[in-house]
């Protein structure tokens, strides 16, 4: 049966200087960087497609990308799988006294409030002294998640608006700046920077209304390709789409919202009408 340390022992075989593959034995841990983005995003998408046949063979490829950057650390002599198995155990242990050692919570509130803290304390000890509320949130992320999680830490120190009502206003307030600025012939910097604004505002709304903004964006792309699609299928009926004028494609798009609608009533809707 196949085990990690197979796992391990092809990685080495990979990266041996003579008998390797010459592909993977030029990489370095930031050329994999794109690859370890490219895995953990095929992962999600196959997790919110409940694809679970194809889940094992996605999970495998990420964990392929963690096993080759501890092979890429172990040969420049900084740390090893072990090191990266043993620092995730020692952490999850630290992380949840209330599981291996007697500390009790009454509640999840106070279990996420000592969850924050301790990462808090993690952070200053990395940092070796007293960091800023929102440092250490990576500059790596999605840009929506990003501001989700500067949302969050702001609102630990509550700095926050007290219900979505009030993001709403903001939003609109955002919007009317926009329009302001477009009025007046803003600058492309002016306009990205309004627009960047509402957007931070959006993902405001959306963390207050308990949905996950990049998620639900991911969500909003796939439904607007499969629409686009129906409404070629429908334009092509009628020479195609690039032959269709604005009044045409907008006509198509609504009736194929409107067989979406339809589609998703009860069979027995019309039963009590």
């Amino acid at each position: 049966m196949a085990n990690i340390d197979q796992l391990l022992a092809i990685m080495d075989r990979l990266r041996d200087p003579q008998r390797g593959c010459p592909w993977d034995r030029q990489q370095t841990h930031a050329s994999l960087v794109p690859y370890l983005l490219e895995e953990a995003y095929e992962t999600a998408e196959t997790i919110e497609q409940q694809d679970w046949d194809h889940l094992p063979d996605e999970l495998g490829d990420l964990l392929f990308q963690i096993v080759f950057h501890a092979r890429l650390g172990k040969e420049a002599g900084r740390f090893d799988f072990d090191t990266v198995v043993t620092r995730i155990c020692d952490k999850l242990v630290r992380r949840h006294p209330h599981v291996f050692a007697d500390t009790r919570f009454d509640s999840i509130a106070e279990q996420t409030a000592d969850w924050e803290a301790r990462k808090q304390a993690e952070r200053e000890a990395k940092a070796g002294g007293r960091t800023g509320v929102l440092e250490g949130v990576s500059t790596a992320l999605p840009a929506l998640t990003r501001a989700e999680k500067l949302q969050r830490r702001a609102a630990r120190v509550g700095f926050d608006w007290p219900e979505a009502h009030g993001v709403l206003d903001k939003i609109r307030e955002e919007t009317d700046e926009l329009a302001t600025e477009m009025a007046q012939g803003g600058s492309r910097e002016r306009l990205a920077g309004e627009v960047g604004d509402l957007l931070f505002s959006v993902v405001n709304l959306a963390r207050h209304l308990g949905v996950d903004a990049e998620s639900a964006l991911r969500e909003a792309n796939r439904r607007f390709e499969r629409r686009f699609a129906a409404m070629e299928t429908r334009l092509a009926e009628r020479g195609g789409i690039t032959a269709a004028d604005p009044a045409a494609m907008d006509a198509a798009w609504e009736a194929v919202k409107r067989g979406e609608r339809e589609d998703a009533q009860p069979e027995d809707a019309n039963e009590h009408e």
